[in-house]
């Protein structure tokens, strides 16, 4: 089947009828419940005057609102499928805001399952079966352009309830558009990283540099940590110092991460790691740490906020990502900072609810819902200007040495790789550092 695309949507300023959109079946006819009444005199205007005449703005207003519209044009039951993370707290949340769309519209039969899938996986999953994924999925931002290139997104061409591009923040706004065309709708606004601690075993003091820390958590016979063998996060150190890490029009990267600052960088990354308290563990490996209270800092995103203040208690504190020492100097770590966006399949048979679903799930109220279960911010002005945690306290301080996440997918491998290999040790770091920027450079071509 080709790609189906709406070509008109009802908009608050016109009149206007939900249609099948070019490029659907070939006989040309409407496939999905979101097409015109197939009976073409019951979408002709009427030709007699209505019987009262005071009845005939209501039924204007009717014809310009769009879910009215919408539900007019509906007949059997609307099937929709949503992914989103596979966490108890998002599978729950869902299910309940599910449950808050179906009654917002009851004269409506829907048919809606919710399946598990990562927000990093969301990209990998769809382009499997463009065709047979979700109609609505709940994807990181850095996976937007190949979604868009790969044609499987329905872009945000009218709305429904309210302008997403109005009411989110506008850095979401501009990370879920291209080419000047929004193609999602801002869900959150916090997929960065941070530091996480406990006061009990550490000072603020202790937690502004990595060598202080590292001290502190000898002294105490506690352990600190971090995934650095993930270049999500290796990346934080390189970005600080200044290095240069950028994607090409084609996807290729741009990476100077083996000149004499890098050199710098990756001894000082050797030198924690170094460190008897220091380990380099991914994150279900630390949340399985945690309840022998072994763990008392990790670096992490606001998804863990729950874990870590359950076993922290009454220790519970985050900080932004702490310093370290480049060539004697304190440098201030970087790091990515990311978004989650709702998107809408291009070849869903529903996509008129499908996008007014994806629009109810990242309002104001679900935003904010979202947050206080998740812990995780809102994309939302309004809704995050009500959410307060440690976790998100430090996500704004760190804020201002975050980057967003644009990076072609030849950075990853050889990334983790030279993550991995300083943790070791080496007495060749030029080497790792030069055969890791041969990998991260690498054509596209030559995959």
């Amino acid at each position: 089947m080709k790609k189906k695309v709406l070509s008109a949507l009802l908009c608050v300023s016109m009149v206007a009828t939900m249609v099948a959109g070019c490029g659907g079946k070939d006989d040309g006819a409407a496939a999905d419940n979101n097409a015109a009444p197939a009976d073409d005199a019951a979408a002709a205007p009427a030709t007699e005057a209505p019987a009262d005449d005071a009845a005939a703005p209501a039924d204007d207003a009717a014809a310009a609102d769009p879910v009215a519209n919408l539900i007019a044009a509906t007949e059997g039951t609307v099937s929709l499928q949503l992914w989103c993370s596979e966490t108890e707290a998002y599978q729950t949340t869902m299910a309940e805001l599910v449950d808050g769309f179906k009654a917002a519209y009851p004269d409506v039969d829907f048919d809606i399952t919710i399946g598990a899938v990562s927000e990093s996986d969301a990209k990998d999953r769809v382009l499997e079966d463009v065709e047979a994924a979700a109609d609505v999925f709940v994807f990181a931002d850095d996976q937007l352009n190949d979604l868009v290139t790969a044609g499987a997104l329905q872009s945000v061409d009218a709305t429904f309830t309210y302008d997403p591009a109005e009411v989110n923040a506008a850095s979401t706004v501009e990370a879920a558009s291209s080419g000047g065309k929004l193609y999602a709708y801002p869900l959150t606004a916090s997929n960065g990283y941070f530091l996480y601690y406990n006061s009990e075993v550490f000072t603020e003091e202790d937690v502004q540099s990595w060598e202080s820390l590292t001290a502190a958590a000898e002294a105490a016979n506690k352990k600190v940590g971090m995934d650095v063998g993930n270049g999500w996060y290796i990346y934080g150190f390189f970005a600080g110092a200044g290095c240069n890490l950028s994607m090409n029009e084609d996807q290729s990267n741009n990476c100077d991460w083996n000149n004499e600052t890098g050199v710098a960088v990756a001894e000082s990354i050797q030198n924690i790691a170094s460190s008897p308290a220091f380990i380099s563990v991914a994150d279900a490996d630390a949340q399985a740490m945690l309840p022998d209270g072994d763990l008392a800092a990790y670096v992490s995103g606001t998804w863990d906020s729950g874990i870590f203040s359950d076993n922290y208690g009454e220790g519970y504190a985050a900080a932004k990502l702490p310093t370290f020492d480049v060539n004697g100097t304190a440098t201030q770590m970087g790091s990515y900072a990311g978004y989650k966006f709702i998107g809408v399949s291009a070849y869903s048979q529903n996509s008129g609810w499908a996008m007014l679903l994806a629009e109810y799930l990242s309002s104001e109220e679900s935003q904010a819902l979202i947050a206080e279960t998740t812990g995780e911010g809102p994309a939302n002005v309004n809704a995050a200007g009500t959410i307060t945690s440690p976790a998100l306290a430090a996500l704004a301080a760190q804020a201002e040495f975050a980057d967003q996440q644009v990076v072609g997918g030849n950075f990853w491998d050889p990334a983790a790789s030279l993550g991995a290999s300083l943790v070791e040790g080496s007495d060749d770091i030029q080497g790792l550092l030069d055969a890791a920027v041969e990998g991260i450079t690498q054509p596209v071509s030559a995959q």
